[in-house]
């Protein structure tokens, strides 16, 4: 008899220390050449192109810098919105920026919309583009184990990619209920659609 699996949070709590050793082994050369070429497959994307608002984030050292795509939008006449930290929900939600000078340090120390930047309601976003530990190519998403994008992404009315170094692409991720499934993930080597029939929990 082959011996039980271990629970699914244990499987995805092995794997993301895995995923954070290679992050940990990059050099700075190396994610930002990736990040170059993230940002053009993201550009290149048609759904960038037809988005009325996008929403970005701003990057950990660790995660593929996104950060002049905003500038880049805002230069296109796009919104822009990002992440932004609700002390009274003790949760995130969508804020709206118009250029630098609206971030603020956040909780993690990760710049993030202040306090005066208008919410955003997620159903109006077009195209929104996530970090995160690990993807799959069937729309899985390893996050950093506090949920904070899973409840961000549940009801956004567009098209949600993960962006990635290449090596963070894998074959399977672990999925629990509470998991967002993504319409793709964007590395430096492309796009890849997560194949129909694939589960989608956020607004589609």
């Amino acid at each position: 008899m082959n011996p039980p699996e271990p629970p699914l949070p244990a499987l995805k709590s092995v794997l993301r220390e895995e995923l954070r050793q290679r992050l940990r082994e990059l050099a700075p050369h190396e994610r930002d050449e990736a990040s170059l070429r993230i940002r053009e497959r993201c550009h290149e994307l048609p759904e960038w192109k037809a988005a009325r608002v996008v929403a970005l984030y701003h990057p950990r050292a660790d995660e593929p810098d996104l950060w002049p795509l905003a500038e880049r939008a805002w230069s296109e006449g796009q919104g822009v919105v990002l992440p932004s930290f609700e002390p009274a929900t003790s949760a995130y939600r969508w804020s709206r920026v118009g250029g630098p000078g609206d971030l603020v340090p956040g909780r993690f120390g990760i710049l993030e919309p202040g306090p005066h930047c208008q919410p955003v309601d997620a159903v109006s976003l077009d195209l929104v583009l996530v970090p995160g530990l690990g993807f799959s190519t069937d729309g899985g998403r390893l996050g950093r184990g506090r949920g904070f994008y899973d409840r961000l992404l549940e009801s956004v009315g567009g098209r949600v990619f993960g962006v990635a170094f290449d090596f963070q692409l894998l074959p399977r991720i672990p999925r629990e209920d509470h998991d967002v499934g993504l319409d793709g993930v964007i590395t430096p080597s492309g796009c890849r659609y997560a194949p129909p029939g694939a589960p989608l929990t956020h607004g589609h």
